[in-house]
């Protein structure tokens, strides 16, 4: 098997720091050592003098368009994209076309995966108004979750049915991770605002339209069910304040019941810079005001927030360069999540070991995935050496997105990704993709 050394790096794990050495035996850990590791023998050797290793990177949310929607993105391009931001696995949402609503339609993903993502990857499995029983015969050893979208989405994927939310959540054994917006809401304040305005409502109202009261009616009423029915929920993307009294940090994550995600785009921005950036930053659940961005920050650090994520969305430029009731929501972000994440360290929002906390060890934790989120030896080597002090500018020229824009263009960040290793394998080395081997099914320990 092939060795590899990364020797003579800053090793954060498990909320220490330390300077060290580790050796990588084919896909796994052989040794992690704070005392040098003898070089007579190995294959590779990596000198990370200067730089930072950390775990792979595990997006719990991504949504790479395949199938039916590849004009905007793909499992290829985005997976490169993905490690060349540091993530090494990822879970992507079912509401491609066709949705991913049948066992069928649900290992087709997988059989692309297989043979496209230079990424670790898994699939939710998509509830719909009707489909319960497909939904009941999901492997939850090989399968992340089930996906609810109380809120609107494409296709059949809007379960509004009282009746079939609580049956969903009485017998789903699964972890069950929801879009939580109210639609009766939504669709109330975006009637207001199209008599105000007719076709040209401002960008400026969508944190409105899409308000906090949308937000905490339907995150509450996903509580009710999981507490009245001890489902095991997870709220995506939150973006209010006011929703954060939901969630509970009084207990360890590996006890928790009902568990809460933050993403890279409410932690960075606020309703003040849709001026300058549009429909670019047009994503739901909104970007709302510099207070909610300022209380999701304080509830990641104090674990009200359990892990972090991006809620990848790619569309074309012409898509989003329209007005806003035509201009789709979602951005591109598994690129340059880490970066940000790295610059707020840097602004002194968070700590370094808080954040591989909750972007690698506790996605791990609380979806219990085998071997992976960890430094560990006999754990798979998803690592990723970062540059603390390397200056560069996102710019068309160094995107990897399929759709060829990001809402960071213009953003100096002063930390970068060098290499990324999956499984084992060099996959990204200063810029570069490097092919020749794919990433894992993720498995989980339930």
């Amino acid at each position: 098997m092939k060795t590899t050394l990364i020797k003579n790096v800053t090793i954060v794990n498990e909320n220490t720091t330390f300077k060290g050495s580790v050796l990588i035996e084919g896909e796994l850990i052989k040794k992690v050592s704070e005392t040098p590791i003898v070089e007579d023998g190995i294959n590779e050797v990596v000198d990370g003098e200067g730089r930072f290793l950390i775990p792979g990177l595990i997006d719990d949310q991504v949504h790479f368009r395949e199938p039916g929607l590849t004009h905007k993105a793909n499992l290829r391009t985005e997976s490169r994209a993905a490690v060349a931001g540091g993530i090494t696995s990822f879970m992507e949402m079912p509401n491609t076309v066709p949705n991913t609503v049948t066992q069928e339609l649900l290992q087709d993903k997988y059989d692309i995966a297989a043979e496209d993502s230079i990424a670790n990857y898994s699939f939710f499995f998509g509830a719909t108004n009707d489909n319960l029983d497909e939904v009941l015969k999901t492997n939850a050893k090989e399968v992340c979750g089930v996906k609810v979208f109380m809120g609107s989405s494409t296709g059949n994927m809007l379960v509004d049915n009282r009746k079939t939310l609580d049956g969903l959540f009485a017998e789903c054994e699964l972890l069950i991770a929801t879009h939580c917006e109210d639609e009766e809401t939504i669709q109330k304040n975006l009637a207001f605002y199209k008599e105000k305005y007719n076709n040209n409502i401002p960008i400026t109202a969508h944190p409105i339209i899409r308000n906090t009261e949308a937000c905490y009616k339907s995150s509450s009423m996903a509580v009710e069910l999981a507490t009245k029915h001890n489902a095991k929920l997870h709220i995506l993307h939150i973006s209010t304040a006011k929703e954060l009294s939901l969630f509970d940090n009084s207990k360890p994550l590996s006890e928790k019941r009902i568990t809460a995600e933050g993403c890279v785009h409410h932690a960075w921005f606020s309703d003040a810079d849709y001026e300058e950036k549009g429909t670019f930053i047009k994503w739901n659940p909104a970007v709302k005001t510099a207070s909610d961005r300022a209380a999701i920050i304080e509830a990641i650090n104090n674990n009200t927030i359990d892990v972090l994520a991006t809620d990848h969305a790619p569309h074309t430029l012409e898509e989003k360069n329209n007005s806003y009731l035509k201009a789709p929501s979602g951005g591109p972000l598994v690129q340059h999540a880490l970066p940000a994440w790295l610059e707020l360290v840097k602004k002194g929002e968070f700590t370094l070991e808080h954040i591989v906390q909750k972007t690698s060890h506790d996605v791990a934790t609380l979806f219990q995935i085998n071997n992976r989120g960890y430094i560990r030896e006999g754990y798979y080597a998803d690592l990723v050496l970062v540059d603390f002090d390397n200056d560069w500018v996102v710019n068309k020229d160094n995107i990897l997105y399929k759709c060829g824009w990001s809402p960071f263009e213009g953003v100096q960040f002063t930390s970068k990704v060098v290499k990324t290793f999956v499984n084992g394998n060099l996959v990204y080395n200063n810029g570069e993709i490097i092919e020749g081997t794919n990433g894992k099914r993720l498995l989980f320990d339930r």
